[in-house]
């Protein structure tokens, strides 16, 4: 079978919640009302800002799923979301990048170390600073420099907030990845590459770019084939395929629809997914036997004793034994956050159909909440 990963199916139980009671269904080994008031909490507290639609909580726990579903995947509908309701999941796609690139330095296509213009097919003297080049490392860990977007376009920053997703979109509907490699040339890293965090959805991009040219490959082929084909992620996908049945509508603080993301972003934050397809993709990332999990989730950057970045992935570290893995994400209409923590074999997912500068900081603090009250209640234990 083709792929990387060997994986059985993932075992779920659902429970679909309303703005005020949750019906279970199924057995599970955790009490159903304990664990079902536990997330109950935690999500009416992030649901009860009048700006939210829609919420969707998975918990993966020694070999079994949580579901949880709160709001509506369209405004003013009776369409509460299910485990098959679609969201863009924004830069926790850079994590599925990360993945492609632990797969191409084992298959010794690229290496960490790399300067990434030998992966170009054309000279760029401009991608270094004083002599220092921008490497493959540099993209994956947010120390290239590079901008956080191309086409580089400051002054759409300068209009009305409002207006900014869609003049965004609009200038990235047609942007193609031949004017991305054009654009690339007019960009100079500002300090030596690899000392200065600068997060850069143009180096998730490139990074994006340089797999499908070590691999022959579009970045939609590399992730079917070795992500999620082999994880039975039959609703997951690199481009927004027209007619997804099950797509939300997003929207933001002021309820207004916003356009979804272009084509070109998926390796930096184009992915869409729903929560039973993530729920498998936490799972096979909880295996850290798995030499390529372990591998992006290793530290190629560490800022403090307790915090560092992997491929991609953030990593905390709560006390000496215990490992916090993970990404937020946020596009014109969506908001996410997947996090891991290994030594207990548990891991969260929040997807959101509504983005403002407050809903991702407070996805975090829902899944914070649960995780603490989890332990609390000692449902959860360290392996």
């Amino acid at each position: 079978m083709k792929g990387l990963f060997t994986v059985s199916l993932i075992l779920c139980f659902s429970f679909t919640a309303g703005a005020q009671t949750s019906q279970p269904t199924g057995t599970a080994p955790y009490p159903t009302t304990l664990i079902n008031s536990i997330v109950q909490s935690a999500a009416l507290d992030f649901m009860k800002d009048s700006a939210r639609v829609g919420l969707s909580i998975g918990i993966y726990h020694d070999g079994r799923a949580y579901t949880f579903h709160y709001g509506s995947s369209q405004k003013g509908k009776d369409s509460r979301p299910t485990d098959n309701t679609i969201y863009e999941i924004g830069s926790i796609s850079k994590t599925f990048t990360g993945l492609l690139l632990a797969k191409a330095i084992a298959d010794k296509k690229i290496s960490l170390d790399d300067d990434v213009t030998k992966y170009l097919q054309a000279p760029y003297p401009n991608l270094d600073y004083k002599g220092q080049p921008v490497k493959i490392i540099h993209l994956a860990n947010h120390t290239s420099g590079l901008p956080p977007f191309l086409p580089d376009r400051p002054d759409i920053f300068q209009h009305s907030k409002d207006s900014i997703p869609f003049l965004l979109a609009d200038l990235h509907k047609s942007y193609t990845k031949e004017q991305f490699l054009k654009d690339l040339h007019g960009i100079r890293p500002d300090t030596i590459p690899g000392f200065k965090y600068k997060y850069s959805n143009t180096g998730g991009q490139l990074l994006g770019f340089i797999l499908e040219n070590v691999y022959h490959k579009t970045f939609e082929q590399l992730v079917q084939e070795y992500i999620t084909a082999p994880l039975d992620m039959k609703r997951t996908h690199a481009v927004n395929k027209a007619g997804f049945a099950e797509l939300a509508k997003g929207y933001d603080a002021n309820g207004v629809i916003m356009p979804y993301m272009p084509a070109l972003m998926g390796p930096s934050g184009g992915i869409y997914s729903s929560l039973s397809d993530m729920l498998r993709y936490v799972r096979f990332q909880l295996k850290e036997e798995n030499g390529l999990v372990r591998f992006s989730h290793t530290a190629t950057q560490v800022y403090t004793d307790s915090t560092a970045i992997g491929l991609f992935w953030r990593i905390n570290r709560i006390t000496p034994s215990i490992r916090k893995i993970w990404h937020t994400g946020g596009t014109f209409g969506f908001s996410s956050y997947c996090v891991l923590y290994p030594d207990f074999n548990t891991g969260i997912i929040l997807l959101s159909n509504e983005f403002d500068m407050t809903s991702q900081g407070e996805l975090v603090g829902t899944a914070d909440k649960i995780f603490e009250a989890l332990i609390s209640a000692g449902l959860i234990k360290h392996s």
